[in-house]
């Protein structure tokens, strides 16, 4: 079947194209590009790794039976199935990135509403929104995270001793948020869903793909406060894991798209454009919204532009920018920019590549969420969750 890119696809090959004609004009030297790249290659290994592991843990069902034995404690209680939704999507967003939530956890919540009778929304909204907010704990959580604990010095421990105050009143804001936006009885329309049956494998090749990619989510997971600086080798054991037990069990799985080559050409071609523009005007813009006050004032200023440029842009390039024209010695004012562009980026649907791929899935399910519910929820707890957050950075400071 011949390959058709999508839209997306389209957009991310031409920013690598715009990255790559930067290096060869001149306009991004060569040595300056080499360095970006040097220092975003152990990211990318561990964005890959990361990835293909997750995506062979859906095939193995791994997700789809958590998921169903959730709504199978909750027994039919909306109150508890909130609860523990939302506690899956933190801990998958912490543990294995934000785009594993985004991609692998939103199919998995959607199919469960099926034989459960759940509406949809609530449980798109929990993923969408987790996503993003609850990726604030671990350097693995987010990219931008890496990218942060990197520039700042902080190992695993360091950092989530910086940011586990941050992290949790920005979960704390957020379900406070999804119940009273989505979760309510007068949100979602029904006092009791139906509790589905669990997911069982069929045969032992299904028992054993699910115990063996379940245990290699569970050494990486086990792994992350052990690996320090290197993550992405980590990730990569756990996924070479993943991928002979597939090779043994089931290799109709084991397709070139499980590679994700879009979101690596996005990344890359990202660190070549900002760098560019930040040498054409984008480093004065924002030195001036982020301004240089190592104290509370710029922290909250950094946030503040972290967070608006995600919305109008991407957090992406919205963090590198303010990284860019950040001193090394402000270190509150760096991770306040970092909580500013990973908390905030629900307000637009193309802030963040998280919410752009649940949205996506939300399109593929027929699940309608209309826009401007979307937009004054998400700028409601954008601003709730980013401030609570930023004040929570400086107590533990």
């Amino acid at each position: 079947m011949r390959w058709r890119p999508s839209n997306l696809d389209k957009v991310r090959l031409a920013l690598l194209a715009a990255g790559l004609l930067c290096v060869a004009t001149g306009l991004l030297p060569r040595a300056e590009a080499a360095d970006n790249m040097r220092r975003i290659a152990p990211l990318l290994l561990f964005l890959g790794s990361v990835i293909v592991l997750a995506e062979l843990a859906r095939a193995a069902k791994v997700f789809d039976v958590i998921a169903h034995r959730l709504a199978i404690v909750a027994g039919g209680d909306y109150a508890a199935l909130f609860l523990l939704c939302g506690l899956f999507a933190t801990v998958t967003t912490v543990v294995l990135n934000l785009d594993t939530t985004a991609v692998l956890l939103t199919p998995v919540m959607l199919a469960l509403a099926v034989p459960a009778r759940i509406a949809p929304l609530p449980l798109a909204m929990t993923t969408l929104w987790l996503a993003n907010t609850a990726s604030l704990l671990l350097p693995v959580s987010n990219l931008t995270n890496l990218l942060a604990a990197d520039r700042v010095g902080l190992d695993v421990t360091g950092f989530a001793a910086r940011m586990w105050l941050p992290q949790l009143l920005s979960t704390v804001a957020t379900m406070v948020c999804l119940w009273v936006f989505y979760w309510r009885r007068s949100r979602r329309g029904a006092d009791r869903y139906v509790v589905p049956e669990p997911v069982r494998p069929a045969d032992s090749r299904e028992r054993w793909l699910l115990w063996s990619t379940g245990g290699a989510c569970l050494a990486f997971v086990l792994a992350i406060p052990l690996a320090g600086d290197h993550i992405g080798y980590a990730a990569a054991a756990a996924a070479l894991i993943a991928l002979v037990a597939f090779a043994i069990f089931d290799r109709s799985v084991l397709r070139p798209s499980l590679f994700p080559w879009q979101l690596l050409v996005f990344v890359a071609g990202l660190f070549l454009v900002v760098p560019t523009l930040s040498r054409f005007g984008l480093s004065d813009l924002m030195h001036g919204l982020v301004g240089d006050d190592p104290g509370a004032s710029g922290a909250f200023r950094a946030a503040g532009a972290g967070a608006g440029l995600s919305n109008i842009v991407n957090n992406l390039p919205a963090y590198t920018a303010g990284e860019a024209v950040i001193p090394d010695a402000n270190r509150n004012q760096l991770l306040a920019l970092l909580i500013g562009s990973n908390v905030a980026p629900i307000v637009t649907p193309w802030a963040s590549l998280a919410t752009l791929l649940c949205l996506e899935f939300c399109r593929v399910y027929r699940v309608r969420v209309p826009l401007a519910r979307f937009v004054l929820s998400g700028l409601v707890l954008a601003v709730t969750a980013t401030t609570l957050a930023v004040a929570g950075l400086l107590l533990t400071g």
